[in-house]
């Protein structure tokens, strides 16, 4: 059987060797081996030619120009001349072989490759024949036979022994250099899987929130309180930035850096807030904590907040841990009793508590100041300070009476408050809002505080003629960070009385700071015993919505379950707020900067970086997913290359990083952790990462890709305190465990290793978006509150009334 020749004309570049173009070739190559028949192979002008076909055969004189390599096999073998019955055969193979085997794929469908070949391989020749069959199923399958693994190949012994001996064969043989020299070379993708990991095992970060966390003697031990959120309301976006998102920052950060870490936090139930708050909803103060407490802890499991335990002030452990301390500065003298005028509201029969008063503020003239503090002008206030108060329960004017209260005598604590405070503020370097606010409270010099309040809801006074008091809520909200500790775990003075052992990070809004820095302290001081003390403080300013204030009453601002229902997800809203922390002064929430943020930076930066090198990493044509080795000439120490300038800058920034995140400047870490992203964008420019770097200069490439893939992992790392469902993705696409944050940059995931798939780790917002959201959530807070008629406070203050009767009756 033989032919004269045929011209076979490529019409496009080199295919790859795992496309259907690859494997007509490879059929045409064989069928005119076997035959006898001349094969020359020539290039068209493809803007001449006029198809879009990889290639075709012109058949000798005739002229005849085929398209399919099925029918230049026909052509070749004569299949048209066949017997009946053979033909019959023949064609159900290749219709097979047409209909089903082409449309599997070698990556994804091996084991169905393997079975369905495997079934009819008793239909093609059993010795070394090289048939019409043989030429059509031994293209199709080449690439994935050649590929697959011997244990795969070896459950099929009859598959095996046909494709052995049809690869031995003279014609195949003498057809594989031309093939090989005419397609570009693929490798089957194999599936990431642990036993294909290939890394530096010292960089594994293992965190089990259900452990118990301990100090470890000899270890560097963190303990870190966020400001327990008051329960009368959903927090803000800059409630959550200002305290709890914060902190869990630097938890997350802590426990990268190998640090034994807790991060405690819960609610603070206790107080006036809490009875009036009850009144306003006709519940019990217990009905309205349960409530509140459980919506506080779903936003913040929303946000990915890793407290070590969210617990509550609302306990048995509260009042014995409260107790304790309040006994020991009793028995030790810290104590005293004062007579102090406070408003009494006749109509009620009771002394009223700060909240229950409103008025005309003394300084700014704001007619709805409450009694405890200023919302317009920001100043504390006693409530007898006000002008025209009224009782918020019934509206009417109280009197002026006395009533004996415990007070804590920080004016005899102040040489200890104030040593405590030089210590500490040099040591743990505390953030300048908070040393400023610190100072001026002593500056000013401190004067007893009263620490009981006319009260029923709160910590009973365990003191004779005290019984019907209990502890004010500034007094016992901070002592909350030991009971909920202790509600953690029964061992919990190793973390609060331990103070060799233990750094204590806290984390709020600027308006708490001296309770945490003068109050807290000083309780812990006097009762004679060695607490840990407050090391760092990081004291956030305040973040505004559009220019204004945030808003439940009005509408204004997103709260914590606003978030969910955008949509975005909560990585995207922690990166936004994180780089918007009000650090040193206050900042402003914007949508129109909120969207910005995402596409601009998350998206064409962070994940352009990771998603365009595992993408080019991932190609079959180029790494299949295994991670190369670079060069060690290119990135040894000194070496004048751009990949060593490369290290140089990773190691020069991640330094910094290193440097901001300890000193608690969160916002100027993160744009750091940016800077390193960009970086590695300009260096996959620099190096013209592209398929031709790839072909023509393979150790230049290798290098690049192993740098890059390294520094994906790193920003696992970097990224995990802000997004850390981002960083947990990008392991995942890596077929990698999170991993420490370490001093220097280092080639953690070696050669072999194989990533998995790629994915997105951000998608667009659309800017249209900005409009919807000022509608949905107010477009500006600028305006001050609006005071309240006189008719509508009465009116207020009768539904108030009703409902204290209800929960009374």
């Amino acid at each position: 059987m033989t032919n004269s020749s045929i011209s076979l004309v490529q019409n496009v570049a080199a295919q790859p060797a795992n496309t259907a173009a690859a494997a007509g070739l490879l059929k045409v190559l064989i069928a005119a081996q076997a035959t006898g028949t001349a094969v020359e192979i020539t290039t068209t002008d493809k803007a001449t030619s006029g198809s879009k076909q990889p290639f075709w055969v012109v058949v000798g004189d005739s002229q005849t120009t085929l398209y399919d390599a099925n029918a230049v096999v026909r052509y070749l073998y004569k299949t048209g001349s066949l017997a009946l019955t053979d033909r019959i055969a023949l064609e159900q193979l290749l219709e097979w072989e047409e209909k089903t085997l082409s449309g599997l794929d070698a990556d994804n469908d091996m084991d169905a490759i393997l079975a369905g070949a495997d079934a009819k391989v008793g239909q093609l020749s059993s010795d070394s024949t090289v048939g019409a069959a043989d030429v059509v199923i031994l293209g199709a399958l080449y690439f994935a036979l050649s590929n697959v693994k011997d244990a795969a190949l070896n459950a099929f012994p009859a598959l095996q022994q046909w494709f052995a001996r049809q690869t031995a064969t003279p014609a195949v043989v003498a057809v594989l250099p031309v093939y090989s020299a005419n397609v570009v070379k693929v490798l089957v993708r194999e599936e990431a899987s642990a036993a294909n990991r290939n890394f530096n095992t010292d960089v594994e970060f293992v965190y089990d929130p259900a452990k118990k966390v301990l100090p470890i003697e000899g270890a560097k031990n963190i303990l870190i309180t966020s400001a327990l959120p008051y329960v009368n309301n959903v927090p803000h976006l800059g409630n959550i930035i200002g305290s709890t998102l914060s902190a869990d920052v630097f938890a997350r950060y802590s426990r990268v850096r190998g640090n034994n870490t807790l991060y405690i936090c819960g609610t603070d139930e206790y107080g006036t807030a809490t009875e009036t708050k009850a009144l306003e909803e006709g519940v019990t103060c217990q009905q309205l904590c349960d409530k509140y407490h459980a919506m506080h802890k779903d936003v913040y499991d929303w946000f990915g907040l890793s407290f070590d335990h969210f617990g509550r002030t609302s306990t048995e452990k509260q009042t014995e841990v409260v107790q304790d301390i309040f006994t020991r500065m009793h028995k030790n003298g810290f104590v005293s009793e004062k007579a102090a005028q406070q408003l009494y509201c006749e109509q009620c029969s009771r002394f009223l508590a700060d909240r229950y008063v409103e008025g005309t503020c003394p300084r700014c003239a704001y007619e709805d100041a409450r009694g405890d503090q200023c919302d317009k002008c920001g100043h504390l206030l006693d409530a007898i300070e006000l002008v025209e108060p009224r009782c918020k329960l019934d509206g009417n004017r109280p009197v002026v009476r006395e009533s004996t209260h415990l007070c804590i005598d920080l004016d005899r604590l102040q040489p200890q408050c104030a040593a405590f405070v030089e210590k500490a503020s040099s040591a743990g370097a505390w953030s300048a809002n908070g040393l400023s606010i610190t100072n001026s409270w002593l500056s000013e010099g401190l004067r007893p505080r009263a620490i009981t309040r006319d009260l029923k809801w709160g910590v009973p006074v365990p003191l004779a003629g005290f019984d019907s008091k209990v502890f004010y809520v500034w007094f016992d909200a901070c002592i909350g960070y030991p009971s909920i500790t202790a509600a953690y775990t029964p061992e919990w003075e190793q973390w609060w009385k331990n103070p060799a052992n233990v750094q204590l990070f806290q984390f709020m809004g600027k308006d708490n700071v001296p309770f945490h820095t003068v109050v807290f302290p000083s309780s812990q001081l006097a009762t004679g015993e060695d607490w840990t003390l407050l090391h760092h403080i990081s004291a956030c300013e305040y973040l505004n919505y559009e220019g204004g204030k945030f808003s439940k009453s009005r509408g204004v601002g997103v709260f914590g379950n606003n978030a969910r229902d955008t949509g975005v997800a909560p990585d995207v809203w922690r990166y936004y707020l994180l780089s918007s922390r009000p650090e040193s002064s206050d900042t402003i929430f914007t949508w129109a900067n909120f969207v910005a943020c995402n596409n601009s930076v998350l998206l064409a930066n962070i994940g352009n970086f990771c998603n365009r090198t595992l993408k080019f990493l991932d190609k079959n044509t180029t790494y299949a997913g295994i991670v190369p080795t670079a060069d060690p000439a290119l990135i040894a120490a000194g070496a004048d290359s751009v990949h060593r300038r490369f290290i140089d800058d990773v190691n020069g920034l991640l330094t910094s990083f290193i440097e901001h995140m300890d000193a608690v400047r969160i916002k100027a870490a993160l744009s750091i952790a940016r800077d390193i992203s960009a970086r590695g964008n300009q260096y996959l420019q620099e190096c013209n990462t592209t398929n031709a770097l790839f072909t023509e200069q393979r150790t230049q490439c290798d290098t690049v890709m192993a740098l890059a893939v390294n520094l994906v992992y790193l920003l696992s790392a970097l990224f995990h305190p802000f997004m850390p469902a981002t960083a947990d993705s990008i392991c995942r696409q890596l077929n990698a465990p999170s991993r420490l944050l370490p001093d220097s940059f280092a080639l953690d995931l070696k050669p072999g290793h194989i990533i998995g798939k790629p994915e997105h780790l951000f998608t667009n917002i659309d800017p249209k978006k900005v409009d919807q959201w000022l509608a949905e959530f107010g477009g500006s807070a600028s305006d001050e509150p609006k005071q309240e008629s006189k008719k509508d406070k009465k009116k207020k203050a009768k539904a108030a009334a009703a409902a204290k009767s209800a929960q009374e009756a």
